[in-house]
C-alpha cells in the first residue's frame, strides 16, 4: 500500500494498488517444494494476524489452529498422507495413474512450518447467527480466513501448500483435538525453492485453468 492509498477512503484504491493486488493473486499458488530455512516468528505472526481480519458467519471466528512441531506429530501426519495417497492412486488408471504417481503432492517432509486448521463446529461465539440454517457456513468462514493468510504469506515471499489428501478423522485422533473440531486444512509453509510463473499442475498437464468461471442466468 502506498502513502497515497493510506490517505484515501475505503473503496478508493489506486490503479497501482489494484494492479499489485492482482499480481499477488497471480502468484498465489500451491507450493510443495520448500527450502528448510526457518521462517522468522515475526513474519509468521504477521501472517497469522490476518485471521482476525477475516469474515466469519455471525462473527463466530470458528477457526482453531494447531502448529505441528514434534517429530511424533509430523511423522503421524506424514504417514496419514502416505496411506491416503496410496488409496487415491487406486482411483486412476492408465496415463492418468502414471501422471498422478509422479506428482509431488505434499511438502510435509521439508516445510519448516506446518499448521493444521480446524473448524469448531459447536462454538458458542456468534450465538449461531447465520449458522442455524446453514451450519456449513462456519467451515466456509475458516476457508475465507485461510485464503487471507495465504495471500499474506505470499506477500512476504512465503510459499504455502494445502494438503488435502488425508484421512481427516484419523489425523484428528493423532493430533488429539476436541471431537467437535473438524479438519479443514493442513498447511505447509516456508520459503519456496523456486517461483515459476505457471503452477505445477498446469505445467505437468494435469488440468487446464479456465479464464472465466461459468456464469449462468436465471
Amino acid at each position: 500500500m502506498t502513502d497515497n492509498d493510506k490517505n484515501i477512503g475505503a473503496g478508493q484504491f489506486s490503479d497501482e494498488f489494484r494492479a499489485g493486488l492482482l499480481d499477488l493473486m497471480h502468484w498465489r499458488r500451491d507450493v510443495r517444494h520448500f527450502r528448510r530455512d526457518a521462517v522468522p516468528q515475526q513474519i509468521l505472526d504477521d501472517c497469522l494476524a490476518t485471521f482476525s481480519l477475516a469474515p466469519s458467519v455471525g462473527l463466530s471466528q470458528p477457526w482453531r489452529l494447531v502448529q505441528i512441531k514434534s517429530d511424533a506429530a509430523r511423522q503421524g501426519a506424514l504417514k496419514n498422507f502416505q496411506h491416503a495417497n496410496a488409496e487415491a492412486l487406486k482411483g486412476y488408471e492408465g496415463e492418468k495413474a502414471c501422471l498422478y504417481a509422479g506428482l509431488k503432492l505434499t511438502g510435509m517432509q521439508d516445510a519448516p512450518v506446518q499448521i493444521a486448521v480446524f473448524c469448531d463446529e459447536t462454538t458458542e461465539q456468534g450465538a449461531g447467527l447465520g449458522a442455524q440454517s446453514m451450519p456449513e457456513m462456519r467451515r466456509y468462514s475458516v476457508v475465507s480466513a485461510i485464503m487471507q493468510f495465504w495471500l499474506a504469506a505470499r506477500a512476504h515471499g512465503l510459499g504455502l501448500g494445502w494438503v488435502s489428501i488425508l484421512d481427516a478423522p484419523a489425523l484428528c485422533q493423532t493430533l488429539e483435538v476436541p471431537q467437535d473440531w473438524a479438519l479443514v486444512a493442513y498447511l505447509c509453509i516456508g520459503w519456496p525453492q523456486d517461483d515459476k510463473e505457471q503452477p505445477e499442475l498446469e505445467q505437468l498437464g494435469w488440468e487446464y485453468r479456465r479464464e472465466l468461471p461459468p456464469l449462468e442466468t436465471r
